[in-house]
């Protein structure tokens, strides 16, 4: 059983924490928390978010009973962690590896002191997990990333990076859906895009999923683009 403590967010939002670290287990064991919140459909309860290692649940003050709603959590909190090894099916993304389109290649094959073409083998290698959703609509926080090209993120971050870039930041890595500022390491871009409003079902990927990477030509790229 997981160790966790509940933690007031306000007065409209608590956080269920369980260890602190970056891990498939206690990863599975918040998502599956934040599922099993969502299907209870506790009155007044507004939305839950799961994160890397947490879940918070954003309730209306006025129609939720808190100590029920804690009592809830506590119970939900505390069964069994469910099995982190299942298998999800895995999304293939298709990427173009440096040049322009990944201006950071070269600075991570430093970092490891190994070639560019090593870079590319060894972050296509992995079946990523989706730790999280954040920072803006569809972006997947996936890991874990080969510690030798577990490069940190820049330090000054790009006031603009380009829609689909992929990039990495320590042991993490992921694709930005829009063009944003940012500050990971861009190492290619992708023409898949993570996040569509007008598609039927917007969002890519979500926590939980399992992501690969392969490399592809820049012909193919443009085609796909």
């Amino acid at each position: 059983m997981s160790h966790f403590r509940i933690v007031p967010a306000g007065d409209s939002a608590i956080v269920v924490e369980f260890e602190e670290r970056i891990d498939l287990v206690i990863n599975e064991r918040a998502i599956a928390l934040a599922g099993a919140l969502e299907a209870a459909r506790i009155g007044g309860v507004r939305d839950v978010v799961p994160t890397y290692r947490s879940v918070a649940l954003f309730f209306d003050p006025l129609r939720t009973n808190y100590d029920a709603l804690v009592e809830a959590v506590e119970r939900e909190a505390g069964r069994p962690a469910p099995d982190a090894a299942a298998q999800h099916a895995v999304i293939r993304i298709p990427v173009c590896y440096g040049g322009d389109l990944g201006p950071d290649l070269d600075g991570v094959a430093a970092f490891g002191g190994i070639s560019t073409d090593e870079v590319v083998a060894l972050h296509t290698a992995p079946i990523y997990r989706v730790f999280m959703l954040g920072f803006v609509p569809g972006f997947a926080y996936m890991g874990v990333v080969d510690a030798r090209i577990a490069a940190p993120r820049r330090p000054t971050p790009r006031v603009r990076v380009p829609e689909g870039s992929v990039g990495i930041a320590g042991v993490q890595t992921g694709i930005y859906p829009a063009e944003t500022p940012g500050g990971w390491q861009l190492i290619g871009r992708t023409p898949i895009k993570p996040f569509e409003a007008e598609r039927e079902k917007p969002f890519l990927m979500k926590a939980g999923d399992s992501v690969q990477f392969y490399p592809i030509e820049r012909t193919e790229f443009e085609r796909l683009a």
